[in-house]
């Protein structure tokens, strides 16, 4: 019997490597490689080892016959992967790795002497460049964040109620206690520090700061209260040291989200799911205790675009819809909407909302009683925040009539949804380093393969090198990347040489406090 690769893969690879029978895909080097919603097994090559399932940091991969309700269309879902690409039973012999020439392209010179390296930053771009330098390399690690716990994205950017994908951490925590890493937390790159400093005391400094800024909507009304980023909401319910216990007030009956990726998504659940199936997980006990006495009744998820090209990823959208207590529902008010749906090719994600009701919500009502319940609201565009000193609504496109866009404000006119909360879920960005070039337009560090432009000895990783695209497992080839550059630029000469000064004992004895 195969394994299946289910909802909370991270894509980082791990399986990929210990497979015997190499029927895990898509794989490093492969051009669907980081573009894919997950990775997934081929029923028929799969030999039901059991070896991916072990080196799963996420705990996402089970034998298809120990599969749980909730998991089971995951089998379909890895199968249809081959199927869609014809290779399914083709070959039923197994499809071994083939051998290569060995490539030792993390080994130093015997003669070479250590780097010492600084990596700010302890979410997983950091860690996955901790890991590639500390197991691959001779060099000493210092590791620096400036909140006191470790963790980044992954301790305050995954939802609690993805306990599993959360369990990377462990993975990444082990190499905190290894002999050449310190470990410095609650130290600010800029305030206690400066990026000059930093360079002045390592051989290279490694940037993986991420993209912690929301991106704004840049409509009137955004000032609002009642107007909060997504990336404020997820901070407040994984309990940020940055965050206020009150930072989200759920006293509105509706709350509105633009935007339709996977934190939309999140944020979505988490407001509408029983509090009690959040009380054994790591939310933040303010938050548990604001949602038990919510008074949201309705979530609504607002699109521009439609069905077929939602951001979300197919687990995070039939998560959505496996819930039992809570109604999900399609706004009918633009009939391309059921037209895309209804001919959508299986398994893509449109088509799994075919089960789901539709109906042309009147958005002047309160939401009905009943059950909570998420309004899926696609082809609508963010006019403007109503209100005057309040939030009070969101005006949004209405339908287009089958004609025409949907944002064009000539398409039978504007809709205003009553709601007292809107949230506004529509991307990360990168904030600049001080001391280090900023490209405003991308919001990210100007860099090549790595290599901070116009800094000798600096780098980046993550988010903030490359935007904010790709999930947790995307960042183990950007941080070979980098790590790649930086040992390139030590083995050729082009590594600064470290200054011997106060400034160096002085920034020493700050790292070391």
């Amino acid at each position: 019997m195969a394994f299946a690769i289910t909802q909370t893969c991270c894509n980082d690879a791990s399986c990929v490597s210990v497979c015997p029978v190499n029927c895990i895909h898509p794989a490093p080097g492969e051009p669907d490689f980081g573009s894919t919603d997950m990775l997934y097994i081929d029923p028929q090559a799969c030999i039901d080892c059991g070896a991916c399932a072990d080196a799963c940091p996420v705990d996402a991969i089970f034998p298809v016959e120990s599969l749980t309700e909730q998991l089971k269309p995951y089998a379909d879902i890895n199968a249809s992967y081959y199927a869609d690409r014809g290779v399914q039973g083709a070959d039923p012999s197994p499809n071994f790795h083939a051998w290569d020439e060995p490539v030792f392209d993390r080994v130093l010179p015997a003669d070479f002497a250590p780097l010492d390296v600084a990596v700010v930053g302890t979410g997983p771009a950091g860690m996955y460049a901790v890991e590639d330098l500390l197991l691959h390399t001779n060099s000493r690690v210092t590791l620096i964040d400036r909140l006191p716990v470790a963790g980044g994205l992954v301790r305050h950017g995954v939802a609690p109620d993805h306990q599993a994908t959360k369990k990377i951490g462990e993975t990444f925590a082990r190499f905190h206690k290894h002999p050449r890493l310190r470990l410095r937390l609650g130290v600010d790159v800029g305030s206690d520090v400066t990026a000059d400093e930093l360079a002045s005391r390592h051989d290279a400094v490694i940037y993986a700061v991420g993209a912690s800024s929301a991106r704004r909507l840049g409509i009137a009304g955004e000032e609002l209260p009642g107007s909060l980023a997504a990336t404020d909401v997820v901070a407040w319910y994984n309990d940020h040291p940055d965050m206020s216990a009150d930072a989200v007030d759920l006293s509105a009956e509706r709350v509105v989200v633009v935007g339709n990726g996977n934190v939309a998504l999140d944020v979505a659940r988490i407001l509408t799911m029983d509090p009690e199936t959040l009380a054994d997980t790591t939310i933040s006990p303010a938050a548990l205790a604001s949602l038990r006495s919510s008074k949201v009744r309705e979530v609504v998820v607002l699109g521009r675009r439609g069905p077929e090209d939602a951001a979300y990823t197919r687990p995070e959208l039939l998560a959505l819809a496996q819930q039992h207590d809570v109604d999900l529902v399609v706004d009918d008010h633009d009939p391309r909407v059921g037209e895309v749906i209804d001919a959508a090719p299986d398994g893509s994600k449109a088509a799994l909302l075919r089960g789901v009701r539709r109906e042309v919500v009147d958005w002047s009502a309160p939401p009905p009683h009943g059950q909570r319940r998420i309004v899926l609201r696609f082809h609508s565009a963010p006019r403007e925040f109503a209100g005057d000193q309040q939030v009070r609504g969101l005006r949004v496109t209405g339908s287009a009539g089958g004609h025409g866009n949907a944002g064009d404000a000539s398409n039978a006119g504007d809709v205003e949804v009553a709601a007292g909360l809107v949230i506004r879920a529509v991307g990360y960005r990168g904030t600049p380093v001080a001391g280090l070039p900023f490209e405003e337009r991308t919001g990210t560090i100007p860099h090549t393969a790595g290599r901070v432009e116009g800094r000798r000895g600096d780098y980046v990783v993550g988010w903030i090198k490359r935007g904010p695209s790709g999930g947790i497992g995307a960042n183990r080839a950007c941080a070979k990347e980098t790590v790649g550059t930086l040992l390139d630029d030590a083995t050729s000469g082009r590594l600064p040489r470290r200054k011997r000064s106060g400034v160096v004992r002085r920034v020493a004895q700050r790292l070391r406090t």
